[in-house]
């Protein structure tokens, strides 16, 4: 079998540079630039016909990331290769994945179209915001979790007295798998928007007093609603507070939020590159380029991604 073919756009090259290391597969070379009026070009520098090829390129703003992964899968797919795989660490547009008020998109749908269009035979996520995005898509769709990466962190600190919080209903899912793989009790916060911009925290459902508390969740990019959840928490008596996000998206100011707030330490992976940002001291990184690599040899070889899940 010809080994698998690894490429990458500009917002993943670090971690696609990680993976090709746990695979001990080289980057493949593709240059992806801009023409001077700014519009993306992208061209692979080597022969790929007949290769597996995967493209390994988070899809969040700046829309460019997105528009680089649609050039380079239209440049693949006229390239000749055999199967074109769309690796997403980090898959964007996913919040409106619904139509929940009048004359609104489905983002997500349509960024599944544009995937599917532009050439992809195959896509390969981790931690989609809502996991009924896998039905937008009409090819094979892998969607992996950095459960296991995040488990084997909280586990090996040996947390005494430690309970799962879910920082909103919505994540309670997540937050009820990750209390069950640590033996922990689970608490969840309800909250409210008074605005889109703001939250509010109202109840606490559950006992967090004299407790260490870690909140899971699959984003977080103002950080409101997981710093105002670490406040409340804090309020009705929990102990130390720690938080595990899969994807830091960190829109401005939220940083700042999470310097400031009670959060003792948040776990984040690499799912999403911050270009020359300083992290407070209190923001862990954990890589997720071996579950990544894990699932890309999987697919190549045809085997099944369910032990990942385990």
């Amino acid at each position: 079998m010809d080994p698998c073919r690894i490429f990458c756009g500009n917002a993943s090259r670090p971690l696609a540079g990680k993976i090709c290391q746990h695979l001990k597969a080289p980057l493949g070379d593709a240059e992806v630039s801009r023409f001077e009026d700014g519009e993306v070009s992208a061209k692979y520098n080597e022969n790929i016909r007949g290769s597996d090829v995967f493209i390994v390129q988070a899809t969040g703003a700046p829309a460019e990331n997105l528009m680089e992964l649609l050039v380079m899968l239209d440049a693949a797919k006229r390239a000749s290769a055999r199967r074109v795989t769309a690796v997403m660490p980090y898959f964007g547009y996913a919040r409106q994945d619904r139509k929940d008020q009048p004359r609104a998109p489905i983002s997500a749908k349509l960024v599944a179209n544009l995937i599917t269009v532009a050439g992809a035979d195959r896509g390969l996520t981790m931690d989609l915001h809502s996991a009924q995005i896998q039905g937008f898509f009409d090819i094979p769709f892998d969607h992996v979790y950095a459960a296991p990466v995040m488990i084997e962190y909280f586990a090996k600190k040996r947390i005494p007295d430690v309970v799962v919080v879910a920082p909103d209903v919505g994540g309670v899912k997540m937050a009820r798998a990750y209390a069950k793989r640590l033996g922990a009790d689970l608490v969840l916060t309800d909250k409210r928007r008074p605005r889109p911009d703001s939250v509010e925290i109202m109840n606490i459902i559950g006992d967090v007093r004299g407790k260490n508390a870690v909140l899971f969740d699959d984003v977080v990019t103002t950080a409101r609603t997981l710093c105002q959840a670490a406040d409340a928490i804090r309020e009705n008596g929990a102990k130390d507070i720690y938080a595990g996000v899969t994807h830091g998206v960190f829109s401005p100011g939220a940083l700042e939020r999470i310097g400031r707030s009670p959060i003792k330490e948040l776990a984040i992976t690499d799912s999403v590159h911050h270009d020359s940002v300083a992290m407070p001291a209190n923001v862990t990184v954990l890589s997720v380029a071996a579950l990544l690599g894990e699932a890309v040899q999987r697919i190549h070889e045809e085997r099944s991604l369910s032990s990942l899940f385990i």
